[in-house]
C-alpha cells in the first residue's frame, strides 16, 4: 500500500468537512491503547478548568506532560480571592520529593488579590508521579492534585460510522475524523475487509493534527453489512502494536427502473409497456418519448440498448438519444425515440431493453410503427383527344389524387421535348398528403393517322400507373378512321379472351351486332378470364420497356411490334469490351410481329439533335427493317437526352372505317448523348439518392423496390448504370431505365428488380450509377438475400405446469418471437388426444420481423395423474401463401392433484363492534396442498344468545365477504376480507365454509368448513363507577350520594340498549319548537343536589365515568338551548310558560353547571365530568338536561336543587321512601337498622318522630311492636347527620308499608314512608320471600380506580362491606392511604368521634404523615355489639397538606405577636368601645410629630370561623372591615376529606346458625368484659325489658349441664389434660410488663403495644415506655430462674400473629416481599439489614426495640419479621 505522509493542511476544522460521517454516541470515542492507569488523555482540557473552594478560584490540578527525567519544570498555581473578606490560608507543600514549592505556610489575601504558587518537578525516572497540595482555611480546607502523565499514544475516532444507502454494484462513500491527541507522531494503517474500502489506509499524523477518512462502501449484494475497521498505530520508525476500531455500517438495495410511456395515465401495465408510433408516412421522422423512473431509495445506473438476439437489420429505423445514465431516488430521464420508416406497408418492432445496474431483472419497451406509403390514383385511365386536323393541338386535363397522408412522387414516362405526339405538363412533380393535382396532356399530331399510346406514371415507393391516350389526326388528303374509346375496350376484351395477337386484318372486324354481343358479355368475360392471371403494373412497366428483351420475363410477350435496341448512348462507354462511340449515328431495328402489312411512322420533333430516318416505311409480315439514330448535337459542351416515338399500324386499316378494331402499337427508343470535347471537364453532378440503400424481401420471389435520383443542381444530369465493377451482381438486378438525362431541379424515379438468392452477399452490393458521362458515380447499395423463416421459443421448447387441482384449470405464459425479416403466418397444432387437456390463445395468428408474440397455455387435468403433450408450431411467410412451411415442437408436461383449504386460526374472535357500523376483518386462509385451489366461499350465521331469534329467510347475514370466489395458489396464505355489519346487539357466529371450484366455474365439492368467526354488537356503553363531593356537600357519604344522583337506575339505563329513535341520530336532535325538555326521552332520572343555605359554597360533584365496552363513546350533556330549533323571531309566542321562565333564571344565574359538557371516552377509561350548584336562590331549582350517548341512550337528567334561608330550620330529605333490611318471623333479637337525617339549614334542628302511627301498629299486631324508634326526638347541628335507631319486628310474613310523619320545631313536617319485609327462614328451602332488600348489599363501589383530578391523596378501598357476621365478632381489614404527589407531604388524621359508645370500629394508626410517592397502612378493625344491628357507618378522613400547615403556623405566630406587641404598647381608653375578648381594636393615632416615629399595624381580630355557615358579611359589614383595617386571625387550611363507608348486618347466634351454618366456625368472637356487657345491656334494657325466666333458656341451661357432666365423665378428655401439662413450653415471653399479665383482661390493654404500624409509636399514644421496659427486663432477669414458665395469653399469641400479617402487607406494599413468588425448596437466611442490627443487639443485650423497615413495635420476635 502506499504510504502517505498527511500534511499539516490536512488538519481541517470538522466543521469544515462536507462529507457526513455518523456515530452511534453523542461524541467520538478516544481509542487508547494504554493501561487504565494511562487512559483519558483528552481530559487535560477538562483539567485545566477552574474552580471555586470556599470564595478562592483557583485550577483543581497541574500537569506536566512533556517531561525529561534529571530536569526541573515549575508550573504556577494562581489563586485568586473573590470573596469579600481577607483571608488566610495554611499551606502543606507537597509530601514527596519530587514536587516542591518555596512559599511560606502562611497564605494572606486581600479581596479581589491574587497569589501565585510556583510548583517545581524534579523527575528521576520515566514514571507517572502523583502529589497534593493542601490549603486549610478558616471555612474548610481543600487539595490540588499535582500529576506528572507519560506521554502515550492516543486517536480520536468515532465508534461507528454510517455509510448512505447504496445500490447493488454502486458505490457510496462518506468521511470520518481522525485526531492524534497525543503528543508523539503517530503512524497508523488501516485494515477493513470488503465491501468496504479507506483511503488513504496509511499515513502519519503529527501531535494534535487530523485528518479525514474516505470510506467507500460498494455492496455486490442486498444486505446490511456491518464490518469492523482496524486500526493499528504506533511512533514513528517503531512497530505499531497499539490497535482501536471503527464499526462500518452500510445498507444495500436492489435498484429497480420503471418505464413510463409520456401522456398516458399511471395504469398498471400486466405486460411489456408499448411505445405505439401508429401510422407513419414513409420518410417522415416523428418522436416520442418516454420516461425511465427510479422509485427505489437508492441512485440507480442504467443502460438502454436493443434487445439481442433480434433480427438483423439493414438499417435503423427507430433511434434513441439516451443509452446510458444515472438516477437519483425518485428521480426520472425523459428519453426520445425516433421512427423514420424505410419499406412502405411493412410494421417495425423493436425491443429497448433497459438494464440496471445490480438489478434483479431488466424491463421492455416494445416499439412498434406501421409505415405507409402514398396512395395515388388518377380522376381517368383514358383520355381521349378525338379527332384532329394536321399540325393541330389539343388539351385535356386529369386528375393525379393522393388520399394517403404521405406525400406522393410522380414521373410520367413520357418525353416533353416533341419527340412524342403527347406529352404531360408537369412531367413530374409531388402531391402533398391527402391533396390532388391537376395536369395538363397535349395531341400534336404531325401526321394523319391514328395514336395510341399507354403512358407509365412512376410512383415513388408504389406500383406505377397507366395512362391510355388517344386520338386521331386527319388532313385533307388522309382522314382514317377516329379512335374510340370503345376501340380500346373491345381490344383488350379481345385480348383476355385469346390472349394471341390478331394475324391478319380480316380477324379483327366484326359486325355491329357482334360487338353489342361482346360489350354485354364483358362482365361475364371477366369473370370467366379470372383463370388468366393478369399481369401486375410492375410487370407490364417492365413488359412495355423491356419488350422481348427482358431476360427475366416468365410470361408469353404480347408485343406485336419490337424495337432492338430500345436504349442508344452517344459518347458514352457502357462497358470494359465496349468503346466510345464518338459515331454521330447508331441503328435500331423493328420488327413486325404480326402476319399483316404495317405501316411504320416515326414522330420527327424540329430542332432536335436526334433525328431517325427513315421516318416513314412500310414493314412486311414478319419482318424486320434497320433505322438510323443520328445525333446531331448543334451544342458543344452539353448533355442531350431524348425518347424517340414510332408508331405501327395496319397499313390497310383506313379502309375498315367504324368497324376498325386493332389500336396502333407504339415503341420508344430511349436516347442520351453528350457534345463534349475531349479534354473538357464535364459537368460536377449534384444528386442524391432517396434511399441509399435498397433492401429486397429475404424471400425467393420476384420483388420490386423503387429509388429516386433526385438533380438538386442547376445544370442537367445523365446517369448511366456501371456494370463494370460485378457484373454478374449487377445483372441479377435490372433497373428502368438504366440511363437517362434529369433536367435541372427534376428527379427519376427508378424501378429496381431482382430475384434474392441465398448466394447473394449478406453485407449487400453495390450498383454504379456514373454520372456525366465522367468519373463521377453514385453507389446504391442492395440487399437480397434469401433467408429462411425463424421463430424462437422461450425455456428451451418446453412448458412445465405447476400440480392444478383435478377438474380445474391453470395457465402458463409463453413467448414465441420472429427472428426472420419476413413476416410470418403461426398455427399451432395441438394432438387429438391432448386438445382436452391443454389449450393455447392464440392458436393462430401473425409475427411481424421481430415481433414477440405473448402465448397463454390452459392445462386442465381430468384425474390426479401426470400429463405429457408435444403440440407443434407451424409457420410460413405470409406472401407464400402456405408454401414453404417450417414446424416446431413444444414439449407440455402437468400434474394433476387434490388439495384443500383451512385457516390459520379454527375460531377468529373480532371482539365487539358498534352496532350500525363497520368493521373490514382478515382471515388468513392457507394452501399447504401441492396445487392451487379455486374455490366458492359461503357464511353460514347463528346468534348464540338462546332468547334472540334469527331467521336466515328474512334477515341476512351481518358478515359479508368482499369476494366470494378465490384463487389460493399453492403453499400460499390469502388474506380473506370481509366486512362485519352488526344490525342488532347480540354474540354472532358465522361458519365459514368453501366449495372447490372446476375449469368451468361450477362447484365440483361439498362444503368444507374452514373456521369460526365470533363477533359482538354492541351500543356505546357508559357507566358511573365513582362519585365524590365537596363544598357544602363534602360531608356526604359515597352511599349517600349514589342516592341523591340516582347512579344504580343510571347506570342500568346507560348498560341497556337504545331504542330505534334514540339508535337513528348520532346526537340529540333538535326536535323541539320550545325550550322544554324532550318528549321523546323515555328514560328520566332526578339528579338531586342536596341542600344547603344561601350564600354557601356551592355544592360541588364528580362524576367517574368509565367505558366499560370496546368501543370509544362520544357523549354530551345537552341543556335546553341545545335541543330547541332555531325559529324566526315572527315564529316566537309573546309570552313564556311558568317553567320557561323559570329556566331561563336558571340559566342567566348559572346555578348548576357542568364540566365538561361532552368528550369521547376510549375504551377501559375514565373521565371526571364536574356538577356543581350554586346556592344563590333561595328555594328549589330544576333544571332539564339530556345526557346522550352517540348511537347509544338518551337520558333526561332533572337536575334538582335546594337553597334554604340561613335563619330557618330544615331537614332535607333525599327521598321521602326507606327501605328496612328485611328480617325473619320470630327472630327474638331483630337487628337495629338506621335511618340519616341531614340538616341542610344554617341553624340547628329540633326534630320528633311521631310515634302516634307506631302505637297503632303495635295495637293492631296483638300489642307487639313491629316497629320501634329507639331515639324519636333529637337535634340536628348545621350541616350534621343525626341517626334515627330502629329496630323492625314482623309477625307476619309480609311487606309493611308505614307513614311516618317527623316534625321539625319551626319548621315543615316530612311524611317519610317506612317499608320493611318479614320472611320465613327454613334451614333446608331458605328464606321464603325471595325479594329481600338490604342497605348493606349495595351496588356502590368498593375499591376506587384512581385518584379524582386534583386529589393527591386517596383510599385503595373507600367502602368496606363485612356482610353477615354474628354478634360480638371481631374482623380486620387492611386500607392503604396512597399519595401520588412526588413533592408534598400530607398529614392524616381520622374522624371516628360520631359512632358514640360504644365505638365499634378502631383505625390504627389514627392519625400520620405521608411521604411524597408513598403509601400508609392502616388497619380497621371492626367489633360489633352483642345486639343484631344492620351497621351503616360513614367516616371521615381529613388530609391536610404539610406545607399549607407550615404557612398557617407561620402566620399565626405573626398574629400571636403582633398581637401581644399590641397589647404591650397601647392603652385603650375609649370607655364606648366594647372590646371582645379575642379581638383587638386599632389604638387611637397619637398626637405629636415625635409619636409618628413609626407606622402601627392594623388591628388583629380573630377569625370570622365562628361566624354562622351562610352568613357572609354584607356590602356595609365589608366596607366597614376595609376602613378599619381589621387583620383577622389567620385560619387553619382546609382539610381534604375522604370518606370510608363501613356496612356490615350482625346476627344473633342461634339465628347466624341456623342461617350461615358454614361460617360460623370461621369468625372470630371476642370476649368481652362484664363492665361493657353490663354496659351494652343497660343501653338495649329499656327495649327488651327485664330478663324473664322463659322456656328457652332453661333449654341451654339442661344442655350445658349435660355436656359438661359428659365431658367429665370421659376419661380420655381427663387423659389429655395430663398429658398437655407435661408438654413443654411452645412460648415464652422474655418479659412480662404489669400490663400484660395474665390476670388481665384484653379490655385493659393498650392496643397500641402490639399494633405493628409505625404511627403506634406516636407520642401522643399511650405506649409503653421503652426505657423502663428494657429496665424491668433487666430486673426480671435476674429472678428469671425462680419464675414458673407460663402460657402466652390467647389475646397475646392473636395480637402478634396480627401484627404478623401486618407487617407482611406492609413488606409487600413496599416492594420487600413478593407475596406471588414461587415457593422455594430451600429456605435461605433473611439478607436483610435487619438482621444484622438485631445480632449486634443479642451480642451486646441491649434491649431497646429498633425501628425496622417493617415499623414492628417493642415486644415483636424477629422471626415475625420476615
Amino acid at each position: 500500500m502506499k504510504e502517505a505522509m498527511v500534511p499539516e493542511s490536512l488538519a481541517l476544522d470538522p466543521l469544515a468537512s462536507t462529507a457526513p460521517w455518523v456515530t452511534s454516541r453523542a461524541g467520538p470515542v478516544i481509542k487508547d491503547p494504554g493501561t487504565h492507569h494511562r487512559q483519558l488523555v483528552k481530559d487535560h482540557h477538562l483539567y485545566a478548568q477552574r474552580r471555586c473552594f470556599f470564595g478562592l478560584e483557583t485550577m483543581t490540578e497541574l500537569v506536566w506532560e512533556d517531561w525529561d527525567q534529571g530536569k526541573a519544570f515549575t508550573k504556577t498555581l494562581v489563586l485568586k480571592n473573590m470573596h469579600s473578606k481577607l483571608q488566610k490560608l495554611h499551606l502543606r507543600p507537597p509530601v514527596s520529593k519530587f514536587f516542591t514549592t518555596l512559599i511560606p505556610q502562611i497564605i494572606v489575601l486581600s479581596p479581589g488579590t491574587s497569589f501565585s504558587v510556583p510548583v517545581t518537578f524534579k523527575p528521576l525516572q520515566r514514571c507517572e508521579y502523583e502529589d497534593t497540595i493542601e490549603f486549610q482555611g478558616k471555612d474548610g480546607s481543600f487539595q490540588v492534585s499535582l500529576r506528572a502523565i507519560i506521554p502515550c499514544l492516543a486517536l480520536e475516532v468515532p465508534d461507528s460510522v454510517l455509510l448512505p444507502l447504496c445500490a447493488v454494484q454502486h458505490s457510496s462513500h462518506t468521511t470520518f475524523r481522525v485526531r492524534n491527541l497525543s503528543k508523539l507522531h503517530t503512524c497508523f494503517h488501516w485494515v477493513c475487509a470488503a465491501p468496504f474500502q479507506l483511503s488513504p489506509e496509511q499515513g502519519v499524523l503529527k501531535p494534535s493534527q487530523e485528518c479525514h477518512i474516505t470510506v467507500v462502501f460498494q455492496p455486490q449484494e442486498a444486505l446490511v453489512y456491518q464490518e469492523h475497521a482496524y486500526c493499528r498505530f504506533g511512533e514513528e520508525g517503531d512497530k505499531a502494536e497499539s490497535s482501536c476500531t471503527v464499526l462500518l455500517q452500510g445498507l444495500a438495495k436492489y435498484p429497480y427502473l420503471q418505464l413510463r410511456i409520456a401522456g398516458t395515465k399511471e395504469v398498471k401495465q400486466q405486460g411489456t409497456p408499448v411505445l405505439d408510433f401508429g401510422s407513419v408516412a414513409i420518410g417522415q421522422n416523428v418522436q416520442k418519448h418516454f420516461e425511465i423512473f427510479n422509485p427505489s431509495p437508492v441512485t440507480a445506473s442504467f443502460s438502454l440498448s436493443r434487445l439481442s438476439p433480434g433480427v438483423p437489420s439493414f438499417g435503423e429505423e427507430f433511434c434513441f438519444d439516451v443509452t446510458r445514465g444515472k438516477l437519483a431516488p425518485g428521480e426520472s430521464q425523459q428519453a426520445t425515440v425516433a421512427y423514420s420508416p424505410a419499406v412502405v406497408d411493412t410494421v417495425s418492432v423493436e425491443y429497448l431493453s433497459l438494464k440496471g445496474r445490480g438489478a434483479l431483472k431488466e424491463s421492455l419497451l416494445k416499439l412498434t410503427g406501421t409505415c405507409i406509403g402514398p396512395k395515388v390514383s388518377l380522376s381517368s385511365s383514358l383520355v381521349d383527344f378525338g379527332c384532329v386536323e394536321e399540325a393541330g393541338v389539343v388539351t385535356q386535363t386529369v386528375e393525379l389524387v393522393n388520399s394517403s397522408p404521405a406525400e406522393a412522387l410522380y414521373q410520367w414516362d413520357l418525353d416533353s421535348n416533341g419527340h412524342s405526339v403527347f406529352s404531360i405538363q408537369p412531367a413530374s412533380g409531388t402531391i402533398k398528403p391527402h391533396s390532388h393535382t391537376t395536369l395538363k396532356a397535349f395531341y400534336r399530331p404531325t401526321q394523319p393517322i391514328a395514336h395510341h399510346r399507354r403512358v407509365t406514371c412512376l410512383i415513388l415507393h408504389r406500383d406505377p400507373l397507366f395512362l391510355d391516350l388517344i386520338g386521331t389526326c386527319h388532313s385533307e388528303l388522309q382522314q382514317p378512321a377516329v379512335l374510340r374509346p370503345e376501340h380500346l375496350v373491345l381490344y383488350k376484351l379481345h385480348w383476355y379472351r385469346r390472349q394471341d395477337p390478331p394475324d391478319a386484318p380480316s380477324e379483327v372486324q366484326l359486325d355491329q351486332q357482334g360487338m353489342q354481343t361482346i360489350l354485354k358479355e364483358n362482365s361475364n368475360q371477366r369473370q370467366e378470364s379470372a383463370a388468366v392471371v393478369p399481369l401486375t403494373p410492375m410487370e407490364e412497366l417492365y413488359q412495355s420497356c423491356l419488350g422481348s428483351m427482358d431476360p427475366g420475363c416468365s410470361f408469353l410477350s404480347s408485343s406485336h411490334v419490337s424495337v432492338v435496341p430500345n436504349q442508344l448512348l452517344f459518347n458514352h462507354k457502357m462497358s470494359p469490351s465496349s468503346f466510345t462511340s464518338s459515331a454521330c449515328c447508331q441503328f435500331v431495328s423493328i420488327t413486325n410481329h404480326t402476319r399483316g402489312k404495317l405501316r411504320v411512322v416515326w414522330t420527327v420533333a424540329q430542332d432536335s439533335p436526334f433525328a431517325v430516318s427513315p421516318s416513314v416505311c412500310e414493314l412486311a409480315p414478319l419482318k424486320s427493317t434497320s433505322f438510323t439514330v443520328t445525333y446531331e448535337p448543334k451544342q458543344l459542351n452539353t448533355l442531350h437526352g431524348a425518347q424517340l416515338e414510332c408508331f405501327a399500324f395496319y397499313k390497310d386499316s383506313h379502309q375498315i372505317g367504324e368497324q376498325l378494331l386493332c389500336l396502333p402499337w407504339c415503341v420508344t427508343v430511349r436516347v442520351i448523348g453528350h457534345s463534349f470535347q475531349p479534354g473538357k471537364e464535364h459537368f460536377i453532378p449534384c444528386c442524391s439518392l432517396e434511399p441509399s440503400q435498397v433492401v429486397f424481401p429475404a424471400l425467393s420471389a420476384l420483388s420490386y423496390r423503387t429509388v429516386l435520383v433526385r438533380n438538386s443542381g442547376d445544370l442537367p444530369l445523365t446517369f448511366c448504370l456501371d456494370q463494370s465493377s460485378n457484373p454478374a451482381l449487377t445483372e441479377s438486378v435490372t433497373v428502368i431505365p438504366n440511363f437517362g438525362l434529369i433536367k435541372p431541379g427534376d428527379h427519376q424515379i427508378l424501378t429496381l428488380r431482382t430475384t434474392p438468392t441465398e448466394d447473394s452477399p449478406k453485407q449487400g452490393f453495390s450498383l454504379q450509377l456514373r454520372l456525366n458521362a465522367a468519373k463521377d458515380t453514385k453507389a446504391l447499395t442492395v440487399f437480397s438475400v434469401v433467408e429462411k423463416p425463424c421463430v424462437f421459443m422461450e425455456g428451451d421448447k418446453k412448458i412445465y405446469f405447476q400440480p392444478v387441482a383435478v377438474g380445474s384449470h391453470t395457465q402458463h405464459s409463453h413467448q414465441i418471437r420472429n427472428l426472420s425479416r419476413v413476416p410470418l403466418r403461426f398455427q399451432w397444432s395441438i394432438p387429438e388426444s391432448s386438445q382436452k387437456i391443454i389449450s393455447v390463445e392464440p392458436a393462430a395468428g401473425e409475427l411481424h420481423p421481430n415481433e414477440t408474440s405473448e402465448q397463454t397455455w390452459s392445462f386442465s387435468p381430468p384425474a390426479e395423474e401426470t400429463y405429457t403433450a408435444e403440440p407443434s408450431l407451424t409457420f410460413w411467410p405470409i406472401q407464400t401463401d402456405e408454401c414453404n412451411m417450417s414446424q416446431l415442437t413444444l414439449k407440455v408436461e402437468g400434474m394433476g392433484s387434490s388439495g384443500f383449504i383451512k385457516a390459520e386460526k379454527a375460531v377468529v374472535d373480532v371482539g365487539e363492534i358498534l352496532v350500525g357500523s363497520n368493521r373490514s376483518i382478515e382471515i388468513p386462509l392457507v394452501n399447504n396442498s401441492p396445487c392451487a385451489m379455486s374455490i366458492c366461499l359461503s357464511v353460514q350465521q347463528r346468534l348464540l344468545e338462546e332468547e334472540l331469534n334469527y331467521d336466515p329467510q328474512t334477515e341476512t347475514s351481518a358478515l359479508h365477504l368482499d369476494c366470494e370466489r378465490r384463487t389460493i395458489p399453492s403453499q400460499c396464505t390469502m388474506l380473506l376480507r370481509s366486512t362485519f355489519r352488526p344490525e342488532r346487539r347480540a354474540q354472532y357466529s358465522w361458519t365459514i365454509s368453501y366449495q372447490a371450484l372446476n375449469s368451468s366455474g361450477l362447484v365440483s365439492s361439498t362444503p368444507r368448513a374452514v373456521c369460526e368467526v365470533r363477533a359482538k354488537g354492541v351500543f356505546p356503553t357508559l357507566q358511573v363507577t365513582d362519585v365524590s363531593s365537596s363544598g357544602s356537600a363534602d360531608r356526604f357519604s359515597k352511599h349517600h350520594l349514589w342516592k341523591l344522583f340516582s347512579l344504580d337506575s343510571l347506570n342500568a339505563h346507560l348498560l341497556s340498549s337504545p331504542s330505534s329513535f334514540e339508535f337513528t341520530y348520532r346526537i340529540c336532535t333538535r326536535h323541539s319548537f320550545h325550550s322544554d325538555s324532550s318528549v321523546f326521552t323515555k328514560a328520566i332520572l332526578d339528579f338531586n343536589f342536596s341542600a344547603a343555605p344561601v350564600n354557601s359554597d356551592p355544592s360541588v360533584f364528580m362524576l367517574m365515568f368509565y367505558n366499560p365496552g370496546s368501543i370509544a363513546v362520544d357523549w354530551a350533556f345537552l341543556f335546553p338551548e341545545d335541543q330547541q330549533m332555531e325559529m324566526d323571531y315572527w315564529t316566537e309566542a309573546q309570552e313564556f310558560s311558568s317553567t320557561e321562565l323559570h329556566q331561563m333564571k336558571v340559566q342567566e344565574n348559572q346555578l348548576f353547571n357542568i364540566s365538561p359538557r361532552s368528550g369521547t371516552l376510549p375504551p377501559r377509561q375514565q373521565r371526571a365530568v364536574h356538577l356543581s350548584y350554586s346556592h344563590k336562590s333561595v328555594g328549589t331549582n330544576r333544571f332539564p338536561v339530556v345526557f346522550k350517548l352517540s348511537y347509544g341512550r338518551e337520558v333526561l337528567l332533572n337536575l334538582q336543587g335546594v337553597t334554604v334561608d340561613g335563619d330557618r330550620p330544615c331537614l332535607y330529605f333525599a327521598s321521602n321512601k326507606h327501605v328496612f333490611t328485611a328480617v325473619t318471623i320470630g327472630d327474638c333479637s331483630p337487628p337495629r337498622q338506621v335511618y340519616e337525617l341531614h340538616n341542610a339549614g344554617a341553624v340547628p334542628v329540633h326534630y320528633e318522630v311521631d310515634t302516634t302511627v307506631l302505637s297503632q301498629l303495635q295495637v293492631d299486631n296483638f300489642n307487639h311492636p313491629v316497629l320501634c324508634c329507639i331515639n324519636p326526638q333529637g337535634e340536628v347541628l348545621p350541616g350534621q347527620l343525626a341517626i334515627l335507631e330502629w329496630i323492625f319486628s314482623p309477625l307476619e310474613a309480609k311487606t309493611y308499608q308505614m307513614d311516618i310523619p317527623i316534625h321539625v320545631q319551626d319548621g315543615d313536617s316530612t311524611l317519610v314512608t317506612f317499608e320493611g319485609c318479614g320472611y320465613y327462614y327454613n334451614s333446608t328451602v331458605g328464606p321464603s320471600n325471595p325479594f329481600t332488600c338490604r342497605d348493606t348489599e349495595t351496588s356502590v363501589p368498593c375499591g376506587q380506580r384512581g385518584p379524582f383530578p386534583g386529589q393527591l391523596v386517596f383510599l385503595c378501598d373507600d367502602s368496606i362491606s363485612f356482610g353477615d357476621i354474628p354478634v360480638s365478632s371481631r374482623c380486620s381489614r387492611i386500607l392503604f392511604l396512597i399519595n401520588v404527589s412526588h413533592t408534598d407531604t400530607f398529614h392524616y388524621n381520622w374522624d371516628l368521634s360520631q359512632q358514640g359508645n360504644p365505638q365499634v370500629v378502631q383505625i390504627h394508626p389514627e392519625q400520620g404523615s405521608i411521604c411524597p410517592g408513598e403509601s400508609v397502612l392502616c388497619v380497621l378493625t371492626f367489633t360489633s355489639t352483642d345486639y343484631p344491628t344492620v351497621y351503616l357507618m360513614d367516616f371521615i378522613c381529613q388530609v391536610t397538606q404539610e406545607a399549607a400547615m407550615v404557612r398557617y403556623h407561620d402566620a399565626l405566630q405573626q398574629w400571636e405577636e403582633e398581637r401581644q406587641r399590641q397589647q404591650d404598647e397601647f392603652t385603650i381608653t375609649d370607655k364606648n368601645l366594647t372590646v371582645n375578648e379575642e379581638a383587638l381594636a386599632a389604638p387611637p393615632v397619637r398626637k405629636g410629630l415625635l409619636l409618628m416615629k413609626y407606622k402601627t399595624l392594623p388591628p388583629i381580630c380573630v377569625s370570622s370561623s365562628s361566624k354562622t355557615v351562610g352568613n357572609k358579611p354584607t356590602k356595609s359589614e365589608h366596607r366597614t372591615l376595609q376602613e378599619t383595617k381589621v387583620w383577622e386571625q389567620p385560619e387553619p387550611p382546609k382539610p381534604a376529606l375522604l370518606h370510608l363507608g363501613v356496612t356490615a348486618h350482625s346476627h344473633g347466634l342461634l339465628e347466624y346458625g341456623k342461617q350461615f351454618p358454614d361460617r360460623f366456625n370461621k369468625i372470630y368472637r371476642c370476649l368481652l368484659t362484664d363492665k361493657n356487657h353490663k354496659a351494652e345491656t343497660s343501653n338495649t334494657s329499656h327495649l327488651t325489658g327485664p330478663s324473664q325466666p322463659s322456656p328457652e333458656k332453661d333449654i341451654v341451661m339442661h344442655i350445658l349441664i349435660s355436656l359438661l357432666n359428659n365431658i367429665l365423665d370421659d376419661s380420655v378428655f381427663v387423659q389429655s389434660l395430663i398429658t398437655l401439662g407435661s408438654k413443654p413450653i411452645f412460648y415464652r415471653p422474655t418479659e412480662i410488663s404489669p400490663i400484660l399479665q395474665p390476670s388481665s383482661s384484653p379490655s385493659e390493654i393498650d392496643p397500641q403495644v402490639f399494633s405493628g404500624t409505625k404511627a403506634g409509636l406516636n407520642k401522643n399514644d399511650n405506649t409503653v415506655d421503652r426505657e423502663d421496659s428494657a429496665g424491668s427486663l433487666e430486673n426480671k432477669s435476674q429472678t428469671q430462674k425462680t419464675l414458673h414458665p407460663e402460657y402466652v395469653p390467647a389475646y397475646m399469641a392473636e395480637d402478634v400473629l396480627l401484627n404478623t400479617l401486618q407487617n407482611l402487607m406492609m413488606e409487600a406494599v413496599r416492594g420487600e416481599l413478593v407475596l406471588t413468588a414461587y415457593p422455594r425448596a430451600v429456605i435461605l437466611p433473611p439478607v436483610s439489614a435487619r438482621m444484622s442490627r438485631t445480632t449486634a443487639e443479642e451480642e451486646t443485650g441491649d434491649t431497646k426495640s429498633k425501628n425496622t423497615t417493617s415499623g414492628t413495635q417493642v415486644g415483636m420476635p424477629p422471626s415475625t419479621l420476615s
